[in-house]
């Protein structure tokens, strides 16, 4: 596997951007994802620079943390020697829903304060350059689309599961949003009916997110604190893996048979964790939810851009509006 700055510079040099895709910087902002991170192209020289704060207080109030990552920023574009105005894009991604047509954010159901925050206009009033913004799992999507381990993909879905559990869709290239910026919301989706036997309908977030996977093996009656727990060789544990495997791999047939992707991405941290043999099981097991009709060859494969994956992802988004 190539290191990230080769993987960014090969596909750079293809200039697929247009005219605007071989001149000045774009900027690409991780709002808390994995840290606090920052992204900086140089569309000249195909060159990929980064900086991050790796931890930082989730619940400070967002003009902070907001403050801290523009201050990250300039500290990279101070290092490589790039002024504010040579700035062509600035992308932005934020762990929740996104106002894509008012430039807000929609809703933070970790992090409390920062609903209807005015992010994309923040940050155009920090850099003086037109600004997007979108969710990090969408971000997620078209970053494995652009420069990882889809690249060259037209059509990919990318499962996040993390404290949250979230997905993008690449479709023809692009990101697709739905009517409403809401499309990918797949954690949201109920598919169970209660696993501690009440009957309630549950999502697929509360099932397989970091907190929904240690609530169901501490209900098996194990004591179970961290993720890696989960991924451990207790007969509850392991259970519960079984029946993570076979939810995910229902959804991904689901998602096969509706979008028809050449691709689906695995990330976040309870894939990080799982490792290779999670991720292999998913694959394995997928078919047996496919309709022999419909039964074809779809890669179910980890991501691979790693912490930056957010940061990289809005580079990708803020490239693509260059050509629109």
């Amino acid at each position: 596997m190539k290191d990230l700055p080769t993987l960014i510079s090969e596909r750079l040099t293809q200039n697929l951007w247009g005219v605007l895709g071989n001149q000045g910087y774009i900027l690409g902002i991780d709002l808390g994802s994995y840290g606090l991170r920052a992204a900086l192209i140089d569309l000249q020289h195909h060159t990929y620079q980064n900086a991050a704060i790796e931890s930082f207080d989730h619940h400070e109030d967002p003009e902070t943390t907001v403050m801290r990552v523009i201050e990250l920023a300039r500290g990279l574009m101070a290092r490589e020697g790039v002024t504010v105005d040579r700035l062509v894009r600035v992308g932005v991604g934020f762990s929740g829903p996104v106002d894509l047509r008012h430039g807000t954010v929609r809703l933070a159901p970790r992090r409390p304060g920062w609903e209807n925050y005015p992010l994309q206009e923040r940050f155009e009033q920090a850099f003086d350059a037109v600004t997007l913004i979108d969710n990090d799992a969408n971000l997620i999507a078209l970053g494995e689309a652009t420069f990882g381990v889809g690249k060259g993909c037209q059509h990919l879905f990318y499962f996040h599961l993390s404290t949250g559990v979230g997905g993008g869709a690449v479709l023809n290239g692009r990101l697709y949003h739905g009517a409403h910026s809401m499309a990918g919301e797949i954690g949201h989706a109920v598919v169970g009916h209660g696993w501690d036997g009440d009957g309630r309908p549950e999502t697929l977030e509360e099932l397989v997110s970091i907190g929904g996977l240690i609530r169901r093996a501490v209900a098996g009656g194990m004591v179970a604190e961290r993720l890696e727990d989960i991924f451990s060789d207790h007969p509850v544990a392991q259970r519960v893996v079984q029946h993570t495997v076979d939810l995910m791999a229902t959804r991904i047939a689901q998602v096969i048979a509706l979008l028809d992707p050449e691709m689906v991405v695995l990330g976040g941290i309870v894939v990080r964790i799982g490792g290779d043999r999670f991720v292999e099981a998913i694959a394995a097991r997928v078919n047996d939810f496919i309709a022999p009709q419909f039964a074809r060859p779809v890669p179910v494969v980890a991501s691979v851009l790693g912490p930056d994956s957010v940061a990289i992802g809005a580079v990708a988004m803020a490239l693509d509006s260059l050509s629109d």
